[in-house]
């Protein structure tokens, strides 16, 4: 039941995390949100770490943590900036096929994935196909939805960041957050120095608090739920963040979905529950 709670609790926690981003780079450029954020992420998990005292990983396992962090930070920028210019219904379920990308990774090392993974492939890329059409004025046709391609680019940088993340998680899970953290924040810094890009205002400024305080959160809590229950399990769980975001943004923004994009949601979350579940 622990294992359970947790990964529902991180996979709420991503979506509010992901949702305040999304509202918040309507209003800010992309990268000074995402520096708030990592910011407060890079001191809780120096914070946690103080406490916990995790052994420090090997210079491999550390440079693993680097790769998640510059694959991440391409995913969370391109993520943010899709559920800026796009809807937030379409463009956070898309970004759950970052799935596919591990398991290719898997494939290309010689593994062989079972037929419902299979069949979760199929499924991830028919939601994503049907999720991406959005219907013109007037009745003329369909169109590719904003934000579908950032949305694609994140889930690139996403499974790429998950490929990082489980080759430094066995050196400590703290250890590999901070130093995602550590890298991501100066590389950030020096995009906002060179770009330029407003403040935060005093009203975005909880709203980033709260942003990077709910993304690292829930990569403890995720990371407690798979020490403690089965993996195949508690990633599907963890995976219904979209309808967080799905939620917040009908319920806070009035934002609506046609009904052949929301199969096509769907198709994309029936597809990554297979993949993980298999």
């Amino acid at each position: 039941m622990i294992p359970v709670l947790f990964a529902l609790c991180a996979s709420l926690a991503w979506g509010v995390a992901d949702f305040g981003a999304g509202f918040s780079t309507r209003r800010l450029p992309v990268f000074v949100v995402t520096l708030v954020m990592q910011i407060v992420g890079l001191a809780m998990s120096a914070i946690v770490l103080a406490f916990v005292h995790e052994s420090p990983p090997s210079w491999r396992q550390a440079g693993w943590a680097v790769v998640a962090a510059v694959t991440g930070l391409v995913g969370l920028s391109a993520f943010y900036r899709g559920l800026a210019v796009g809807t937030m219904g379409i463009v956070g379920p898309i970004s759950t096929t970052a799935a596919i990308v591990p398991f290719a990774y898997g494939i290309a090392r010689g593994e062989r994935p079972s037929t419902p993974q299979l069949a979760g492939v199929a499924l991830a890329v028919l939601g994503v196909v049907g999720a991406s059409l959005e219907p013109i004025p007037e009745g003329r046709g369909r169109k590719i939805g904003a934000g579908v391609g950032l949305a694609l680019l994140a889930a690139c940088g996403f499974g790429g960041s998950l490929i990082g993340l489980s080759k430094a998680a066995p050196g400590g899970v703290v250890w590999a957050t901070l130093i995602m953290r550590a890298v991501a924040v100066p590389c950030l810094l020096a995009l906002v120095l060179t770009f330029g890009g407003a403040r935060p205002t005093r009203r975005l400024v909880p709203v980033l608090i709260v942003v990077g305080i709910c993304d690292t959160g829930a990569n403890f809590l995720f990371a407690a739920a798979s020490t403690r229950g089965l993996l195949s399990v508690v990633a599907v769980l963890a995976s219904l963040y979209p309808v967080v975001i799905v939620a917040l943004a009908r319920i806070l923004l009035n934002e609506r979905v046609a009904r052949p994009q929301l199969a096509g949601v769907a198709l994309a979350l029936g597809g990554v529950a297979l993949i993980s579940a298999g």
